[in-house]
């Protein structure tokens, strides 16, 4: 597939992955993306996972035509891209390595092959001609390794972006891609909002026409809505003013009451929407957190503390950095309900989280004073 006359893409879809980092369910696989520049001097960028080494390797056999390729630009080491490296430079034994310190001092757990001699080291916007083509490197450490480089092609004005504006699922840019690129961005990347925040910058300084990236589709339109996207997941803003209830229910008494409070603040006008975290998997339930402007934790008492689910989930936000929100919070107990007290303990321990009361206290089940209580919690909810 070209990307331009002399970029072609030489990747390779996984359609049998169905869990990525054995945690996050794919429905539509995943690609692992590698590109081939095709100048006086030939360059590959990245590699493939190790699942996909062969199909990878005849594809660069197709475009290259019997020539030999000169430089490899490694821009990130996980394993689902530094997973052919050994197998390429075994192919090509006068094949160079293009990358930074870091990667040098990473590369060794990864292969056995003695590299010294094929060092190409870089540093923050250097440059390297290929012939026609310009490549200067930028450094993006954190997002999500510490060894991470984007590549940016000055020609043709392409970004190759290693991990991020990555998507799981295929090639094909389609209507879901926020939503997919949201729950890969904020579960993989999503902790470290402000590694972000300084490679956008630098990325602010350049014009771009492409962006490149490791994962999913190559991005060739409307840049400023993706790079706008990432911006706002980056400063730990929200996209949509909404309230996400999510609810870990023993007997279904809580969930009831969740329900209960989505349908008044439905009929005030207002976005909300439910989530069972039972039967949701949780990395999916915390892009959706991520996405809105308030939520609700609803939870029975369970052992003196919070439903176990609920209870991983409120971990997973605290480890991606979850912040500046408005919280409600329901909890349900028939002797010693205990919920609240723990759910504000974690949330407190997040940036810029305001709890907004009252604090909704079930026993069992609800009753006329209970569904007053989440009237008001309704009523303020909507009002701040």
């Amino acid at each position: 597939m070209n990307i331009t006359d002399k970029i072609k893409y030489i990747g390779v879809y996984d359609k049998e992955m169905d869990l990525f980092e054995n945690q996050y369910i794919l429905e539509n696989g995943v690609t692992y993306n590698s590109y081939l520049i095709l100048d006086e001097k030939i360059v590959i960028m990245d590699t493939v996972d190790k699942r996909k080494t062969e199909e990878w390797l005849k594809n660069i056999e197709t475009e290259l035509k019997g020539k030999s390729p000169d430089y490899l630009v490694i821009s990130h080491l996980e394993p689902d891209h530094s997973g052919s490296i050994g197998d390429i430079l075994e192919k090509y034994p006068n094949l160079k390595i293009i990358s930074n310190e870091k990667v040098f001092s990473m590369l060794p757990q990864f292969i056995d092959i003695d590299f010294s001699d094929r060092k190409v080291s870089v540093k923050e916007g250097d440059t390297f001609s290929t012939g026609d083509h310009t490549l200067q490197f930028f450094m993006a450490p954190m997002v999500h390794w510490p060894e991470v480089m984007m590549t940016y092609e000055q020609k043709e004005k392409i970004l190759f972006s290693a991990d991020a504006f990555g998507n799981f699922g295929t090639l094909e840019l389609d209507k879901e891609w926020k939503e997919e690129a949201r729950r890969y961005y904020i579960n993989i990347v999503g902790k470290y909002g402000i590694q972000v925040q300084n490679i956008l910058k630098k990325a602010s300084n350049l014009e771009i026409n492409m962006i490149c990236s490791l994962h999913g589709p190559i991005l060739k339109e409307n840049l400023e809505y993706y790079i706008g996207l990432y911006d706002t997941w980056s400063k730990y803003e929200y996209e949509e003013n909404g309230i996400l209830i999510v609810c870990g229910s023993l007997h279904g008494n809580t969930l009831e009451a969740a329900y209960e409070l989505e349908k008044d603040l439905k009929q005030k006008g207002e976005k909300a929407i439910v989530i069972d975290i039972s039967r949701s998997h949780i990395p999916n339930v915390v892009s959706e957190a991520f996405k809105y402007s308030k939520m609700v934790i609803a939870s029975s008492t369970y052992n003196m503390g919070i439903f176990p689910e609920l209870s991983s989930f409120l971990n997973v936000l605290k480890e991606k950095n979850y912040q500046n929100r408005k919280i409600g919070i329901i909890e349900n107990g028939s002797w010693a309900p205990n919920a609240a007290k723990c759910i504000k303990g974690i949330m407190e321990t997040m940036k810029d989280i305001e709890i907004i009361e009252p604090i909704v206290t079930i026993k069992t089940k609800l009753n006329s004073q209970t569904k007053e209580k989440l009237k008001e919690l309704s009523k303020n909810l909507v009002k701040e």
